[in-house]
């Protein structure tokens, strides 16, 4: 998902001030961020994947030298607090790569690692982005790693069991485990872990039971005919959803596998079960997205029990928005989102959710929370989109078909001029965007301008602005009460609601975080 994060309320002048008057890639007038929020908008964005208008490798050059502005401490709080909070994975492990190249005063970064290596294949990814950030032309890539580095994968090595080292010892990692155990040296804490040690030595660990290997060993056998061989993977299927050993995100990602294979129905209403558990849906930590990527791979699967799964992923995602504080009834809300060409674009080169469909999933989610609310999309143009507030998933795809109908600029101020136009009054308005607003019209009108219009209409109207992209631009001078900037791809974005009123932002909360 699209974690865990909270709003940065723009009321400092030291974090935007009108010396820091930009160009936004579209040309148009923005306003640069401070680089702690520059920093953090980047790195809850982040997919570690080209985006429209920048390059992998430039993004991660930006977070390079962001890293090298602020304070050590925020960049380790804000690795863990990406990782334990948002869910994020490799990002928090670029972060303290870069860390460990600026910082190696006292054991700060060893701290951050054992914090944020919470999975055992993690290990590897660090050591991997290590090696990809301090190239070298040696024999040993990775002869000079960092001491604290280190340090820190040494006190991760002992959080792990023979299950979790084996799930991932894996033979086309470039960094592989064994590799890792000699890099690292970690200190067993105990004879039964040293026992532990040696098998990843001598590559003795117990095959891990997961779906993956009972797949592939399935895949490696004969059958006679292609029937038997339906027969078989239908079958496994079964053993596996009633192993109870096939996660969470095994379940969603194989949704499609399952009903192709024609698994039974009480195989299946255990799946459905599973998915739609609060307490499941609690532990899983999913970004939002994720049920919006299963939903649409089973949405126009022939079977029975397609109609069941979407069922169960809807009410999945209905727990997740559970939690989230709506306004109270009276609150009128405004809820816009971004559908212009540049949210046109997959956050990474493996998923083919799009920045778009999270714009719109989160304000679906939102507004399922709320009682008085007009939602729409804008590109050339705003238009009004209504849909039922209780079918999350199903409002989302229905706003989703109708996005090739207002053009693919960035008009944003369209939504102002309509509420002005239109004298409709609103207490909030929650925009979801790449923040790379500009006017193709010809005319002079900009958000920044027809905000300020329409806040004489309704003077108590506030704005948030949703950046989905982090770009490090904001469209607004945001040093006024009534603006709020949020970032980020996950259902706990709305948690800064409750934390606005407290006068929290996100760089408080980030600071909160021991290290």
């Amino acid at each position: 998902m699209f974690n865990n994060i909270y709003v940065t309320k723009m009321n400092y002048n030291s974090m935007l001030k009108e010396e820091n008057v930009v160009q936004n890639h579209e040309g148009a007038r923005a306003y640069a961020m401070s680089p702690e929020l520059e920093l953090y908008t980047a790195v809850v964005t982040a997919s570690l994947s080209d985006t429209f208008y920048e390059k992998q490798d430039e993004r991660v050059n930006r977070i390079s030298e962001l890293v090298g502005k602020v304070a050590p401490e925020f960049v380790a709080r804000l690795a863990v607090y990406t990782r334990t909070e948002m869910h994020l994975r490799s990002i928090p492990l670029l972060l303290l790569v870069e860390l460990a190249k600026v910082h190696n005063g006292d054991d700060l970064v060893a701290r951050a690692v054992e914090k944020t290596v919470l999975r055992a294949d993690e290990i590897m990814e660090l050591l991997m982005c290590y090696q990809w950030r301090n190239p070298s032309d040696g024999i040993k890539k990775l002869g000079k790693l960092s001491r604290q580095i280190q340090n820190g994968l040494q006190r991760a090595f002992n959080n792990f069991d023979e299950y979790q080292f084996a799930k991932y010892d894996r033979d086309n990692l470039e960094v592989k485990l064994r590799d890792a155990l000699f890099l690292v040296h970690p200190k067993a804490k105990d004879e039964q872990q040293q026992m532990l040690f040696d098998k990843i030595v001598t590559g003795e660990l117990e095959s891990p039971y997961t779906w993956e290997t009972q797949l592939s060993a399935l895949g490696q056998q004969q059958f006679e005919s292609e029937e038997a061989k339906q027969k078989a993977i239908r079958e496994k299927w079964e053993e596996l959803i009633d192993s109870g050993k096939l996660g969470y995100m095994a379940l969603m990602r194989n949704l499609r596998n399952m009903l192709q294979a024609g698994v039974s129905l009480s195989q299946m209403l255990n799946v459905a079960a599973r998915l739609s558990n609060p307490m499941q849906v609690e532990s899983s930590k999913q970004l939002p997205f994720r049920y919006l990527s299963a939903y649409r791979e089973i949405e126009n699967v022939t079977s029975v029990h397609t109609s069941m799964l979407m069922s169960a992923l809807e009410s999945a995602v209905k727990c997740s928005a559970a939690n989230i504080d709506g306004f109270d009834e009276n609150t009128r809300v405004l809820i816009a989102s971004d559908v212009s060409g540049s949210m046109h674009h997959s956050v990474s080169q493996r998923s083919s959710v799009q920045f778009y469909d999270i714009g719109l999933l989160l304000s679906m989610l939102f507004k399922s929370r709320c009682k008085q609310v007009v939602s729409g999309i804008f590109g050339d143009v705003w238009k009004v989109v209504n849909v039922p507030a209780d079918n999350i998933l199903m409002a989302t795809r229905q706003m989703d078909r109708l996005c090739n109908s207002v053009g693919y600029g960035t008009n944003a101020f369209e939504v102002f001029d309509w509420l002005i136009v239109n004298n409709v009054v609103v207490d909030k308005v929650m925009m979801f965007t790449d923040m790379q607003m500009w006017n193709n019209t010809g005319d002079n009108r900009n958000i920044e301008k027809m905000w300020g219009k329409y806040k004489k209409k309704s003077p108590g109207a506030k704005l948030y602005l949703f950046d989905l992209a982090g770009y490090g631009q904001a469209p607004l001078r945001l040093v006024k009460p009534d603006i709020y900037l949020v970032a980020g791809w996950s259902d706990r974005i709305f948690e800064i609601l409750s934390a606005v009123d407290r006068g929290e932002d996100a760089l408080d909360v980030i600071n909160k975080i021991e290290v």
